[in-house]
């Protein structure tokens, strides 16, 4: 299965308000729910992540094994992981 990404999943994406942003290669403002372009860098989030896990009942909320906390912290599918050290993908 193929996931449909969009230039807010891009890391060249920067967002300007809630519905659109420039793009870092090309300085363009673009929507940001547009399918991507064929430069497109996928961020990392959490739904990537090996200790991200998620119950069928309830996919948009899950939580991340990697944490040190108890109980582990609750994380989402869509959160951007860029900077987490414990990133592990799939």
């Amino acid at each position: 299965m193929t996931t449909k990404l969009n230039h807010r999943d891009c890391q060249n994406f920067a967002a300007i308000d809630v519905s659109k942003g420039i793009c870092h290669l090309t300085k363009n403002i673009v929507l940001a729910d547009t399918e991507q372009c064929e430069n497109c860098a996928p961020l990392r989030k959490c739904s990537g992540c090996k200790q991200f896990s998620a119950t069928k009942d309830v996919i948009e909320m899950g939580v991340c094994g990697a944490s040190k906390m108890d109980p582990k912290f609750f994380a989402y599918p869509d959160m951007v992981a860029t900077t987490c050290e414990m990133y592990q993908s799939h």
